[in-house]
């Protein structure tokens, strides 16, 4: 059995705490938090503090799950020598790591909210260690908790990430200009989750290059320009910009 420690308790060491408690083929020995308001919601089922100096040295895994700023700081604070200590950051380097500790990365790749439910099993972990023996025990790790696991060094999960901020993060943005649109001409938003759904889905039969539509990739020029007349300034400057990328992805021309 897999001995693990958690410290911190965002949105990721929530959710990664909820799915360790649930399996019988990990110990979660404590969950460690420096606010330890945040976590008296698990007393009944691990032990917490918020005192590092009381840390459990019985874990095989110390995962550290704060922002990412804050990593190489905190992780200098952990006296654990011959253990394990990975973060959960998709854009910090193993490298970063500052513990006299073996050093390794546990990256959930997903968007984490801790009022939505996350079906791990699906989730694409990333892994990176130092030595073959802790890539093999974050391996093991991984493949409890998710049908998904990849061996990524710290070079490629930073382009991963940055990959995903374009098709997560800015992609929300978009949804959020689109649910304004909506809201001030009084149009159900939910008009267009089918809409959200379908291009979702489509990427798995079609690559991203396959599956664009719209008026950019057809250069409908004046299509495009009545709806820029639509837009105030900082949703028309978005608009061309991204219509722009669209038309010189296909090789056409305003």
């Amino acid at each position: 059995m897999i001995k693990v420690v958690i410290l911190g308790a965002g949105n990721v060491a929530f959710h990664l705490t909820n799915v360790l408690l649930k399996t019988n083929k990990v110990e979660l020995l404590q969950v460690y938090n420096k606010n330890l308001t945040k976590i008296e919601y698990l007393k009944p089922s691990v032990e917490i503090t918020d005192n590092l100096s009381r840390l459990n040295k019985n874990g095989d895994i110390y995962i550290i799950s704060i922002s990412d700023d804050a990593i190489s700081t905190f992780s200098k604070q952990l006296i654990l020598l011959n253990k394990l200590v990975v973060h959960t950051s998709g854009s910090v380097s193993i490298n970063d790591l500052q513990s006299s500790s073996n050093k390794g990365i546990f990256y959930p790749l997903q968007s984490f909210s801790k009022n939505k439910k996350v079906d791990f099993s699906t989730v694409p972990i990333c892994i990176e260690a130092e030595t073959s023996s802790d890539l093999k025990l974050l391996e093991q790790l991984a493949k409890i908790i998710s049908n998904k696991c990849y061996i990524i060094n710290s070079e490629q999960r930073k382009q991963l990430h940055l990959a995903a901020v374009f098709v997560n993060n800015f992609v929300n943005h978009l949804y959020y200009l689109g649910n304004k649109i909506c809201d001030e001409n009084n149009i159900p938003f939910e008009i267009l989750h089918p809409l959200i759904k379908e291009t979702s889905e489509k990427l798995e039969e079609l690559s991203p290059f396959e599956a664009q539509t719209g008026p950019a990739k057809r250069n409908d020029v004046k299509t495009m320009e009545k709806q820029l007349e639509l837009l105030p300034k900082k949703s028309k400057e978005i608009y061309t910009l991204l219509s722009n990328s669209i038309i010189k992805t296909y090789g056409k021309k305003l």
